[in-house]
């Protein structure tokens, strides 16, 4: 049964709070602290079938509303923004979940102001980041500039990639990811777009592919752990 979604409040600064909705089984052992893609908030369904799909293997999960998504905007905030409402959220967590290691991360968007902000100064008590879907470079443009700051990420880093993901080019993502030598590690999920969903005629069902994407998320975050604690 999964454990009841609590609808909680984020403190950005005197003047301004986000939304978040945390999910946390009674026998937690981490929380993935979730923040959500360009166009689509924290309740959207991909979104939520990451947390129930957590938190169903014993993970808990802080989800959250960047600034503009909160006031309704379709315009994603200025960098440092984000950046500092990644930091709220990640001190939020560690309030609501005392004890647990964390990790971040989150869906393209999200991910990658996750990484910017571990990359400018590290996040408190954050073991690792795990991305859903990481946006190297717009669709139609490859490159590998947004990869730059990732070199100076000193914690362990997930990519869950599909590999027909057009903000993502395969050899791109591959060669930056065996750069960051141990602290990478690529996932790919075959047929997969952006979105993790996959045509018909692949023979795979979306359904699947979350699954395997769960699975390989709960599987590094429990090494990920295991590791540090060796440390």
């Amino acid at each position: 049964m999964t454990p009841a979604v609590q609808q909680v409040s984020i403190t950005l600064d005197e003047e301004q709070n986000v939304s978040g909705l945390l999910i946390a089984p009674s026998e937690a052992r981490a929380c993935y602290v979730l923040a959500h893609g360009a166009g689509a908030g924290m309740a959207h369904p991909f979104m939520a079938a990451i947390a129930e799909g957590l938190a169903a293997r014993g993970v808990a999960t802080l989800r959250y509303q960047f600034p503009y998504m909160e006031r309704g905007s379709r315009r994603p905030d200025i960098p440092r923004l984000a950046q500092a409402t990644v930091r709220a959220a990640v001190a939020r967590a560690a309030e609501l979940a005392p004890g647990l290691p964390l990790l971040a991360g989150g869906k393209s968007f999200g991910g990658r102001m996750t990484s910017q902000a571990q990359a400018a100064s590290p996040l408190p008590g954050v073991r690792g980041l795990a991305f859903l879907g990481f946006p190297l470079h717009p669709a139609g443009k490859p490159s590998d500039e947004r990869a730059a700051h990732l070199f100076d990420v000193e914690v362990p880093m997930l990519f869950l990639q599909g590999t027909r993901d057009e903000l993502a080019v395969q050899s791109l993502l591959q060669a930056t990811v065996e750069r960051l030598g141990a602290r990478g590690t690529l996932h790919w999920l075959e047929y997969a777009d952006h979105s993790f969903h996959v045509p018909a005629r692949s023979g795979r069902k979306d359904a699947e592919v979350m699954v395997e994407a769960i699975d390989a998320l709960v599987r590094w975050i429990d090494t990920t752990i295991a590791a540090d604690r060796t440390r």
